[in-house]
């Protein structure tokens, strides 16, 4: 048999799998509690409104441009809806700003392409999302770790600074807005790009509603042509991960460019999911929402609440604000990667072991919880199994 490796590019030797999509397999054993994807509950998808778009897209004259080829910026009517949500946000713009793509990890993927040559410096938190350092990682980016205290690395040059401004990816972690405003400082400074990761921007439980990172780079510069900002969205935790349709909102220079990319990758996203999901957006969306809302948050209330009944002393986690996850710092020595396998194997409980989220391989004492998929009494349940595992491995080394 031959050694395909021999073959492989110098750039898969960079790539590996996602911990998080082979935990997801866990889910198709029904006696396992998994706090391990961050996915969206599917019984509360808004099944009926997506059958609706299906059967009115076919019953009508509409069909023959579903099942066609379609222009690589996106379905106009969409782009429009988009532009109108991101004004209502604080960044005015028009559908020329808005590129459709193949959820946010395709946005993220495209962007490495875009900014990154082998050796350039990306800065990242520590933690980060994990599919964020897999879509850079083809491009063999350098990384630092973002401070946004010390700014201690502003002299040296780099090409993006990535993050989550709301409910982070894994820490659940919101920006404050003197956060914000440093990281747009400390972008200026160094004259780099700054990539806005909103996914769960419309999942927010209690607080005030601060405003993107693009939305304050408009305000500075007046009008988003003037902007360092580039913000990728996405329906997945909303409406439907299923259809995989996410967004850039930039300037136009770089959505021209994403849109060159785009050509060259797949043509185009899938032209009838997107004209569905302009069709369910302008129904439903925000009542969807409201209704997410609603159900999130009395969930991670039940973890944060079964968190401190049951977590032994030593062990911290984070209170996001929204979003999907809780973040969880065991004691100091503590690795969470062997923990993960005897909670599978004693407690039928699985999450996420933190080390994988940072891009220099440490956090072993770190793990990520999501909440989203079970009914409280489950997340009690579950909780509760993670804190045995826990009470017997500190006992184990007393």
């Amino acid at each position: 048999m031959r050694d395909w490796t021999e073959l492989f590019a110098d750039r898969t030797l960079k790539m590996s799998a996602s911990e998080i999509r082979e935990l997801l397999k866990l889910l198709d054993q029904p006696d396992m509690i998994s706090f391990a994807g961050g996915i969206p509950d599917p019984a509360l998808f808004p099944a009926d409104a997506f059958a609706s778009a299906y059967a009115e897209l076919f019953a009508g004259q509409n069909h023959g441009r579903a099942l066609q080829y379609s222009v690589s910026e996106g379905y106009r009517p969409l782009r429009d809806w988009i532009a109108g949500q991101m004004s209502a946000i604080g960044v005015a713009c028009d559908a020329d700003n808005i590129v459709i793509t193949s959820g946010a990890q395709q946005a993220l993927d495209y962007l490495g392409k875009l900014l990154l040559s082998a050796g350039d410096r990306a800065v990242v938190g520590w933690p980060t999302y994990l599919g964020a350092l897999q879509a850079f990682n083809a491009y063999e980016p350098v990384y630092e770790r973002l401070d946004l205290a010390g700014q201690s690395s502003v002299s040296q040059k780099a090409q993006f600074i990535y993050t989550s401004s709301d409910f982070a990816n894994p820490t659940g972690k919101t920006l404050s807005l003197e956060e914000r405003n440093a990281l747009l400082d400390q972008a200026a400074a160094r004259g780099c790009a700054v990539i806005e990761d909103g996914a769960y921007q419309a999942l927010r439980y209690d607080g005030e509603a601060l405003p993107p990172l693009l939305a304050l780079d408009v305000a500075r510069n007046s009008g988003i042509e003037n902007t360092r900002t580039i913000y990728c969205g996405s329906f997945s935790k909303t409406l439907s991960p299923g259809l995989r349709l996410g967004w850039v909102c930039a300037a136009k220079p770089v959505v021209q460019q994403l849109v060159l990319i785009k050509q060259a990758s797949d043509l185009n996203s899938s032209t009838i999911n997107q004209m569905v999901m302009a069709y369910v957006a302008e129904k439903c969306f925000d009542d969807q929402v409201a209704r997410l809302r609603a159900v999130y948050k009395d969930r991670r209330d039940a973890m944060l609440s079964a968190l401190a009944r049951y977590m032994p002393e030593g062990v911290t986690w984070s209170r996001p604000e929204g979003g999907m996850f809780i973040w969880l710092k065991l004691p100091e020595g503590m690795d969470s990667g062997p923990l993960l396998a005897r909670s599978i194997s004693n407690a039928k409980v699985a999450f996420v072991p933190g080390q994988a989220f940072f891009a220099d391989g440490t956090g072993r004492n770190t793990a990520r919880l999501s909440f989203t998929t079970y009914e409280p009494q489950v997340i009690d349940k579950g909780i509760a199994g993670i804190a045995g595992i826990l009470n017997e491995e500190i006992a184990r080394a007393a």
